[in-house]
């Protein structure tokens, strides 16, 4: 990734976050209903609940539709059809979560595999998150080696303290398939994002409590919700010497509260961060 294509594409960036300044001041973001949809991700398994490494396969079974890949082999995510915020929704996508289920174990039980909804798989192992297990798919690859050049090549620390104490060293990215979880996405007005997005900031802390479901990891007893832990230090570019100049890490809660709109995230991350992955851009937004 040259410097050159870093610059081109953080400039198509800036053009990008332009065009939703001004869709925004002409109030072409859709306004007057609500939905919410919703990502399913889960471990494929073996018969002695280890990581079967066989998504590539289960997926063609499956054929086109509602699922997709994530980064490792043994892991699948479902993608639900977004739904107004009204009436039965909840049965409706509940309905939905188990459909998609029942295809994908009828998929998974023809490649010798089963289907694991939980946080983290208290069976896997660090052997599993080999490179031989990630998803045979470019993008995973290219992100992968762009983490890899931005640490400098040093190898990736998981340090988590909790009932018991976990260090290990990993050479990959694989360390973030150690994570899985359901995931739902609200869509509400522009002029609502700020007050809805500082409310879900709020209620972070209650709920995340309450639907702590990750206690395990490669047979330590951790934090109650140690995906927290794994997704912040597996994803973290920053080196030693960075630390002591406290940059922020990549995945956190946020700094502050919201006081217009979404572009105030845009404009802070990509003042903050470095570009990770630079494609050459296809389009002007503006135009």
């Amino acid at each position: 990734m040259s410097p050159d294509a870093v610059r081109s594409f953080t400039k198509a960036l800036l053009v990008d976050l332009q065009a939703l300044e001004e869709m925004l001041s002409r109030g072409m973001i859709e306004s007057g209903i609500r939905r919410f949809g919703a990502e399913q991700e889960a471990f494929l398994v073996d018969t002695t609940f280890h990581p079967a490494p066989v998504a590539p396969e289960v997926l063609e079974r499956l054929g086109p539709g509602s699922f997709t890949t994530e980064l490792a082999r043994f892991n699948i995510e479902a993608n639900l059809s977004p739904v107004p915020l009204e009436g039965g929704c909840f049965r409706t996508v509940h309905r939905e979560i188990d459909a998609l289920l029942v295809q994908l174990r009828e998929a998974a039980a023809e490649e010798g595999a089963d289907v694991i909804l939980t946080g983290i798989l208290p069976t896997i192992k660090k052997s599993d998150l080999s490179f031989e297990n990630i998803t045979p798919v470019p993008r995973y690859f290219a992100l992968n080696d762009a983490l890899n050049r931005m640490r400098g090549g040093t190898p990736y620390n998981l340090k988590v303290v909790g009932w018991d104490e976990l260090h290990v060293e990993h050479d990959s990215v694989m360390l973030e398939a150690c994570n899985a979880s359901c995931q739902f996405h609200l869509q509400v007005s522009a002029e609502e994002f700020a007050p809805f997005y500082n409310a879900a900031q709020a209620v972070l802390a209650p709920v995340l409590s309450a639907a702590a479901n990750s206690p395990i990891l490669f047979g330590k007893r951790l934090w109650a919700e140690t995906r927290i832990a794994l997704f912040q230090q597996s994803l973290d570019t920053r080196a030693t010497s960075v630390h002591q100049r406290e940059m922020p890490p990549r995945v956190s809660f946020g700094e502050h509260w919201i006081d217009g709109s979404d572009v105030e995230l845009f404009q802070e991350d990509i003042a903050r961060f470095r570009v990770i992955l630079a494609e050459a851009a296809e389009e002007d937004a503006l135009q």
